[in-house]
């Protein structure tokens, strides 16, 4: 089974990436999530994000599409349209969301992520900021 979604890349001006962790989940993982049927990609990460994290939609950028294990769907795969966002707000967890955690996508440290970060997402992140460097837009 193929979960599809569409992730957000919200970066900080000294570029780590904003990771979240749903209710009863132990892994972090991009916000975003499952389209509504009919639903693009844009307005879903809009609505995602407004009810995720409480933020607006303002830029996105596409980064690229990854697939992956899923990390909270035991046997599935997960296939993500990750974009490069700008919001406005700022991000605290609501819905589904329990906790949000900043990380350096080059050093993540000790935070458990969702396979798809690690084998794709964050890879693309670090190639697109050495690209364009936070804050140099």
């Amino acid at each position: 089974m193929i979960v599809e979604v569409v992730g957000a890349v919200i970066r900080d001006a000294a570029g780590r990436v904003l990771t979240v962790r749903k209710r009863g989940t132990s892994r972090f993982m991009l916000p975003g999530g499952k389209r509504q049927p009919g639903e693009d990609d844009l307005p879903a990460l809009a609505r995602e994000l407004r009810e995720e994290l409480g933020v607006a939609l303002l830029e996105a950028q596409p980064l690229g599409r990854f697939e992956a294990a899923a990390a909270n769907e035991p046997g599935a795969r997960v296939r993500s349209s990750a974009y490069l966002v700008v919001v406005r707000g700022t991000p605290r967890a609501s819905a589904e969301i329990e906790d949000l955690r900043w990380i350096d996508p080059a050093a993540p440290g000790p935070t458990p992520l969702a396979p798809l970060l690690t084998g794709g997402i964050l890879p693309a992140v670090i190639a697109a900021s050495r690209a364009t460097p936070p804050g140099s837009d």
